[in-house]
């Protein structure tokens, strides 16, 4: 499952040959009904399963009770709807003692949330703060939570803060568009709030607007510039090594992508009239990406539920009700990213202006570099990511790290085994070198 980021997955489902421009007004609306028609039976499909399931329940005593209420599991899991899911990340382990965590919103924008997770931790004696990190979440297609992993692993050695992209079909028309330029301005935001000791960590796509914020802070000579960067995953220069996402976005033009992909939201949801490109577009991008690979998950999640493997039952079920909950983006932002990351590759070639200001990476000197790249990822190619320090140039080299991870793909760098093991112990040793 390593096809879970890229701002421009979504459309690779239509294909080349699929015009949405005929139905395109009701799209959306044909989904929701689809939703509509499909939730009784996922419902009474899970309502059949217990009672094929349930120890109080006379007809789970039945010859083939079990794969009965298997079958009719999968078919209530593909039906339901899927809501954000919580972080769920109290209590952390700090020196083998539990320590609660409390979310708390310290912001509260139109289109983003900043989180922070805070530690109850007793008084310190005879130690200092633990370094302050903002994780900067993609923005394409999934919730801040699918960088559970990435936090739970931060929690017990840093004071840990996080950006919660709202789904933009609950964002009123009456708040206004949003644009790459706003993105830029709401990480600037961020970081004034928590710097200047705070360390940046960004996976996939807001590596761009992430160095965009920083190098805007360095030639204002902001006193509020972080510490360090980690970059994951992100597309800084998507001409070294190009993917197959990055090859549909070269080959349709702006117009093409604006209608095709790009839908309005109906008035069931807050957002009504907004223009998105909508989370469902963005899910059937991701399955298509992979559809052998979705079919044989579930048919291993059928027969771990006949057998009654409980560790994988559950590990199908946490992966799923996350990578199946989607969100709308705002589509000036999904199309301003396509235009100016993908296809005009602004950032590299120094032509990017934010608000009428040039985006200069030169002038970045006193803000530590690390950029993580997966060997297997199939989103970002090899040096996309690490083009950051070519355009950084002025940071000394003392102060620039690189990290390849072998064997790991694109949701690998952030989350699972390797993250865990082998890139998080780099992030640590990298932050606390750069936090005195």
């Amino acid at each position: 499952m390593r096809r879970l980021g890229g701002p421009v997955a979504g459309p690779a489902a239509t294909g080349d040959k699929t015009d949405w421009r005929a139905e395109g007004g009701v799209l959306y609306h044909l989904h929701e009904l689809q939703r509509r028609l499909m939730n009784p039976l996922s419902v009474w499909a899970q309502a059949t399963s217990e009672l094929f399931s349930s120890p109080y329940s006379p007809l789970a005593y039945t010859p083939l009770s079990r794969r009965l209420a298997a079958g009719y599991d999968v078919l209530h899991r593909l039906g339901k709807r899927y809501d954000k899911p919580a972080f769920g990340l109290s209590p952390t382990r700090i020196n083998g003692a539990e320590v609660p965590v409390v979310e708390e919103v310290e912001i509260d924008k139109p289109f983003c949330r900043l989180l922070h997770f805070r530690r109850e931790l007793p008084p310190r004696r005879g130690r200092g703060a633990d370094p302050r990190v903002l994780i900067v979440a993609p923005l394409s297609g999934h919730h801040a939570t699918l960088l559970r992993d990435t936090v739970r692993a931060l929690l017990p050695e840093h004071d840990v803060w996080i950006t919660d992209w709202i789904d933009a079909r609950l964002v009123p028309v009456s708040r206004g568009p949003f644009h790459l330029d706003d993105y830029v301005h709401y990480v600037r935001e961020f970081v004034t709030l928590l710097g200047p000791r705070v360390h940046l960590l960004s996976v996939c796509q807001p590596t761009v607007p992430v160095l965009a914020a920083v190098s805007l802070m360095a030639s204002d000579k902001d006193p509020h510039l972080p510490r360090s960067m980690t970059m994951m995953g992100g597309p800084i220069d998507t001409r070294r090594n190009p993917t197959q996402v990055n090859a549909l976005a070269m080959r349709k033009s702006i117009s093409w992508f604006e209608n095709n992909v790009i839908f309005t939201v109906p008035s069931s949801h807050p957002g009504y009239l907004r223009k998105v490109y909508p989370g469902f577009m963005q899910h059937a991008g991701f399955v298509a990406m992979n559809p052998d690979r979705h079919l044989n998950s579930h048919w291993d999640y059928y027969l771990d539920l006949v057998k009654g493997d409980l560790d994988d039952i559950e590990a199908h079920r946490a992966f799923y009700d996350e990578y199946n909950a989607v969100i709308d983006l705002p589509a000036e932002y999904y199309l301003d990213t396509i235009r100016i990351v993908f296809q005009e590759h602004r950032l590299p070639k120094g032509t990017w202006d934010v608000r009428g200001k040039r985006v200069r990476p030169q002038d970045i000197r006193s803000v530590a570099l690390l950029t993580v790249e997966g060997e297997l990822d199939d989103i970002s190619g090899s040096g996309q990511t690490q083009a950051a320090h070519d355009l950084c140039a002025a940071v000394p080299k003392s102060m620039k790290q690189h990290l390849t991870a072998q064997g790991a793909g694109h949701y690998g760098i952030f989350s699972g085994r390797r993250w865990r093991e082998m890139i998080f112990p780099r992030v640590r040793d990298f932050i606390r070198q750069h936090d005195g």
